[in-house]
């Protein structure tokens, strides 16, 4: 059982255990280990890794692509990702490492928001992103196509002000 959870820069000895593919709703596996570290930096992509804070054990990966609903730059957002080993699963991980990847978003970067997109039949990580404090906005139908035919997805989110509520209940409401 994981005690505490840690998001960590990526180490080449972890690529082998960063494997995904494992789960039906990962779209991308099952695929060979990773063998390049990719950046940990908030403006980028980035990716971390999610380790037991005890031992060090290597429990999955974070990452957070970059989307932009207007013009501007500053309507960019990250969309978080989250993969975790099959042993991490069930254990409360997920939403733990998802709280520390948006708390560490919300304080590197200016976003004002930070969204997940989950498959409509993914049960485990919706619970996981309402624990993780996200707030279910609505369903993208037919958005992604995984294995053989195309399939919903609800379109979760978290705003700064939100956030800043959460972790600290005495924080003012304005935005």
């Amino acid at each position: 059982m994981v005690s505490a959870v840690m998001l960590r820069v990526t180490q080449e000895s972890d690529l082998p255990e960063l494997t995904g593919g494992d789960s039906e709703f990962d779209d991308w596996g099952p695929h060979e280990p990773r063998r390049t570290i990719t950046r940990s930096d908030t403006a980028d992509p980035g990716g971390l890794t999610i380790a037991d804070a005890a031992s060090g054990e290597v429990l999955g990966s974070v990452c957070w692509p970059w989307v932009c609903w207007g013009p501007n730059p500053e309507s960019s957002n990250p969309t978080i990702g989250i993969w975790l080993k099959r042993t991490a699963r069930g254990h409360g991980v997920g939403p733990i490492a998802q709280r520390l990847l948006v708390d560490r978003l919300f304080t590197e970067t200016e976003t004002n928001r930070v969204e997940a997109h989950t498959d409509a039949a993914n049960l485990a990580e919706q619970r996981a992103l309402e624990r993780a404090g996200f707030t279910r906005e609505g369903m993208i139908r037919g958005a992604r196509w995984r294995r053989g035919s195309w399939h919903d997805h609800y379109l979760s989110s978290v705003l700064r002000h939100e956030w800043r509520i959460q972790t600290n209940p005495s924080a003012t409401t304005a935005r």
